[in-house]
């Protein structure tokens, strides 16, 4: 296969993993209101990356044809991108406080197309680990399954896990282990992507 699908799991399940503006989200809303209700903003939030994965698929690969160097330029943008992210991850502290609504399945859907997390880490499974002549549909449709998939399974458990998380530690010193810890996962990945080869 031209896309290497193993490597891109391991990376793209310490990605959606770990947290980022969307589990934020999730994990804000489980502690809120639990996983059955939240289960229509759950869904919302797997199926909005897909309306992210397709354009930026077969964009990509085709731009990989003709301007090969604005391919790999990409990946080292998307991949200063997580590190920089990661940074924000390790200072950002747990917060059950806040009120409102529950949110539904439209809430969760543009969640993605407005989390710059979810744009870099998808361009970063399309220049590091695709062949720049794999076809944009296999390609594509590779990418998109695996995301689903695993968004699927990680979805759900960060929304499930919220409230007990942040009760464990919210507030208390061992949160700022928590998120040192999540945030080093991701800069690791990242690590491994560019100098251990993703294909």
């Amino acid at each position: 296969m031209s896309v290497a699908a193993v490597s891109f799991a391991i990376f793209a399940a310490s990605q959606v993993g770990t947290p980022g503006p969307a589990n934020m989200a999730l994990l804000a809303t489980g502690a809120r209101y639990g996983l059955r209700p939240a289960l229509p903003f759950v869904a919302g939030v797997a199926l909005g990356k897909q309306l992210v994965i397709w354009p930026v698929g077969f964009g990509l690969m085709q731009l990989a044809t003709s301007a090969p160097w604005v391919f790999e330029a990409l990946k080292w943008i998307s991949a200063g991108y997580i590190i920089w992210l990661a940074w924000r991850v390790a200072n950002l502290r747990l917060n059950t406080n806040i009120k409102a609504s529950a949110p539904g399945f439209m809430a969760g859907l543009i969640v993605h197309p407005l989390n710059p997390k979810a744009w870099a880490m998808i361009t970063t499974g399309f220049t590091a680990f695709t062949d720049p002549e794999t076809p944009s549909f296999e390609a594509t449709v590779t990418i998109a399954a695996i995301l689903l998939g695993l968004q699927l399974i990680l979805h759900p458990i960060w929304t499930y896990g919220g409230e007990r998380i942040a009760r464990l530690v919210a507030g208390t010193p061992e949160e700022k282990y928590l998120m040192w810890m999540l945030a080093a996962a991701t800069v690791a990945s990242v690590l491994f992507v560019l100098f251990a080869g993703g294909k």
